[in-house]
């Protein structure tokens, strides 16, 4: 059900050679989404009604979702439902809250300071994805830190769902009006990037995009990032779980399985030294999984060249593998849990002991679970409020502090062969270099 790596002995220099992966290739995507782009940035609303029929199956009136919808989804809404969303928002504001940054003015010299001011984004879309599975958690993670960063302008967008009248899942309608967010559209994959970039008759532009997708989504923001900024290219999603013999093999099989459940090409590794959890993990697998819901969906990720056990000599060595493998979810589960956590680099979040897994994240921890993928975590972020700001330096100096400066700046403007540079700095003091 799961393929088996031993890496133990000398590690190879560079380990993503020998990792397993998901293949994703988002070049290959982007000629195909390319022409569905251009097509909603010159026939907007149009041409995004033709793209919802041919690939949603749904005829749209309006891109847009009216508000009566909205507010009709959260009176229907199951009590336990709402509850589980109000406190999940209640968590994740608790969390972003706190990343609110400070302006910050730094005294250079007497009379000359640069402040850092922190700008939210004017206008973003967040995209909401809608195939395999629903997620209402999503629209609190992209809305939430947006909301606390005091982004003035925010727009939702999901695929239409033929089930629901040609709208958005109704669970999803119900968390925007739960986060006060009235601005929502029926568009789903590329097509929805194109909308919030070139804007429609329904839709004005936005100046960024964020939130997980398909490798559709993800080549529509690689093709329009310029246009617009990006919070990542969202990939299969994946959990990595490092794990010595104290860990609880029914554990870790839940929570391989758990992240398997997404999609097909969802990747499920676990790191360990002992032959024996390995064993009992790989026993266990094909029990849990057979009392799934998704079991097919779940075996074909399990059995993918993205997921597999890899056996390694100690913790160091699987450390170094799972910085390595730079993956979006870590789960630590071993002795000395928190320490090891403490010595990770590379990933999108860290899940610390038996009692954090990824599925906590997903919901209810209060961090965010828009994370980076395919191993970008050794240099991207998860999404946060500071996703949603720009740091915009003011620089303010009096005649006196631009003179101490004056000499300095005409010596590296001449080294860099750029004399009008120097020039800007003596038109101030009357042709003159201040001594």
């Amino acid at each position: 059900m799961i393929s088996r790596t031993d890496l133990r002995g000398a590690l190879p220099e560079d380990l993503r050679d020998v990792l397993p992966r998901a293949d994703l290739d988002v070049e290959a995507a982007l000629e195909k989404v390319r022409p569905i782009c251009e097509d909603v940035r010159h026939r907007g609303v149009a041409a995004l009604r033709e793209l919802t029929a041919r690939f949603e199956g749904v005829e749209l009136e309006s891109t847009r979702v009216p508000a009566e919808v909205i507010t009709e989804a959260l009176a229907k809404l199951d009590p336990r439902v709402r509850a589980a969303l109000e406190e999940s928002i209640r968590r994740t504001r608790l969390v972003h809250r706190d990343q609110a940054r400070a302006d910050v003015t730094t005294q250079v010299v007497p009379g000359g300071t640069v402040t850092e001011r922190w700008i939210p984004v004017d206008r973003v879309g967040l995209y909401v994805p809608g195939g395999r599975a629903v997620y209402p958690s999503s629209v609190i993670m992209n809305v939430v830190p947006a909301q606390e960063a005091g982004v003035a302008s925010l727009a939702v967008s999901s695929p239409a769902q033929r089930e629901f009248g040609g709208w958005p899942h109704p669970s999803i309608l119900a968390a925007c009006a739960l986060l006060g967010v009235d601005e929502v559209y029926a568009v789903g994959g590329a097509q929805a990037v194109a909308m919030f970039a070139y804007g429609t008759e329904e839709c004005r532009p936005v100046a960024m995009v964020t939130g997980p997708g398909s490798i559709w989504v993800a080549a529509a923001k690689r093709l329009l990032k310029g246009r617009i900024g990006i919070d990542s290219e969202a990939g299969p999603t994946e959990i990595a779980i490092l794990a010595d013999a104290t860990a609880d093999p029914v554990h870790v099989a839940a929570d391989l399985i758990s992240q398997a459940e997404h999609d097909t090409i969802a990747a499920a590794v676990l790191v360990t030294d002992s032959e024996e959890l390995a064993g009992a993990v790989e026993r266990e697998l094909p029990r849990q999984v057979a009392a799934t819901k998704h079991a097919e969906r779940i075996t074909e990720a399990l059995a993918g060249r993205q997921s597999g056990i890899l056996l390694v000599d100690d913790m160091e060595a699987g450390l170094r593998v799972v910085d390595a493998y730079a993956a979006e979810h870590l789960e630590i589960q071993a002795a000395g849990a928190a320490e090891l956590a403490a010595r990770v680099r590379n990933a999108g979040a860290i899940f610390v002991g038996s009692y954090a897994p990824v599925s906590l994240g997903d919901y209810m921890a209060g961090s965010n679970h828009v994370l980076p993928t395919g191993g970008c975590a050794c240099h991207s972020s998860g999404l946060s409020v500071q996703t949603f700001l720009r740091g915009v330096h003011v620089v303010d100096y009096s005649r006196e502090a631009l003179a101490e400066a004056a000499a300095h700046v005409c010596v590296l403007a001449d080294t860099e062969d750029l004399p009008a540079h120097g020039a800007a700095i003596r038109a101030r003091f009357d042709g003159e270099v201040p001594s």
